[in-house]
């Protein structure tokens, strides 16, 4: 014998509308985790002064300056791209740990200076700084 329930009977039904906001969300999610982790390849160019800065003139360092109008010097003789590659290749075979410090103008074109760092690091010298000075000290 079969006894009856009261209530009606109602089939289950399963509700896709909050699924579908669920994916909504987690797609949204992982879109902003993924973009998150885009590496920027950028220079940043509001650079801090130095309080400790000196100058070094050593004679195992190499002092590459560029000026204001593009010119290379090699401690205070000029010289062109080809000598300055021929100076480096030569120190480089002597020493292959040797310091290079780079310094600029602050006219000197930011083409030129990664110019000059490109080529120090072409002959395969990895011992690269960028001089920098200290800033001017206040009048009281």
């Amino acid at each position: 014998m079969k006894i009856g329930s009261p209530l009606p009977r109602r089939k289950a039904r399963i509700e896709i509308i909050p699924l579908i906001d669920i994916m909504f969300f987690l797609l949204a999610s992982f879109m902003m985790a993924s973009l998150s982790m885009i590496k920027l390849q950028s220079i940043k160019m509001n650079l801090p002064t130095a309080v400790s800065a000196r100058r070094v003139f050593d004679p195992d360092i190499i002092n590459i300056a560029v000026d204001k109008l593009g010119n290379l010097y090699v401690g205070k003789t000029q010289v062109n791209m080809v000598q300055l590659s021929e100076i480096l290749s030569n120190q480089f075979r002597v020493n292959t740990n040797v310091p290079v410090y780079i310094s600029g103008d602050k006219a000197a074109t930011h083409g030129m200076m990664i110019g000059v760092l490109d080529l120090v690091r072409r002959v395969g010298i990895e011992r690269v700084s960028f001089a920098i000075s200290p800033p001017p000290v206040a009048q009281p």
